[in-house]
């Protein structure tokens, strides 16, 4: 839930750097940085009055997120607010723990041992 709130009210812009009609190079949160044909422009002093249009063009997609959130949790109806209690209330019991654990065998006596059985599978190299 955290994460949907958090893209929901995030600002982020895509910059793309297109060289004709062909895209270069496409940059998240900083500016694209160019295929490296861009024109210089002539210094206003200079004797050259003609400019030529470079073949680059950039592009801009600016995803605004929400600017305010609106909390309802003051409108709960009575009916929600037993319907969260209840599914709080359930979730929170599925992880307790019996106190005690019951053991069965502790109420019964071990079997009476009438020959040592490890004895008989044994075999001893002289």
């Amino acid at each position: 839930m955290s994460l949907v709130v958090m893209f929901s009210t995030m600002s982020f812009t895509i910059d793309m750097h297109y060289c004709g009609n062909t895209l270069v190079e496409t940059a998240i949160f900083h500016k694209a940085k160019g295929c490296g044909m861009e024109m210089e422009i002539p210094a206003a002093n200079s004797d050259c009055s003609l400019v030529k249009k470079g073949c680059c063009s950039e592009k801009q997609i600016v995803v605004k997120g929400q600017e305010e959130l609106q909390l309802t949790f003051d409108k709960l109806t009575f009916e929600k607010q037993l319907f969260v209690a209840s599914l709080v209330y359930s979730y929170v019991s599925l992880f307790e723990t019996d106190a005690e654990a019951t053991n069965s065998f502790l109420e019964y006596p071990p079997p009476i041992i009438v020959k040592k059985l490890y004895k008989l599978d044994e075999t001893y190299l002289i």
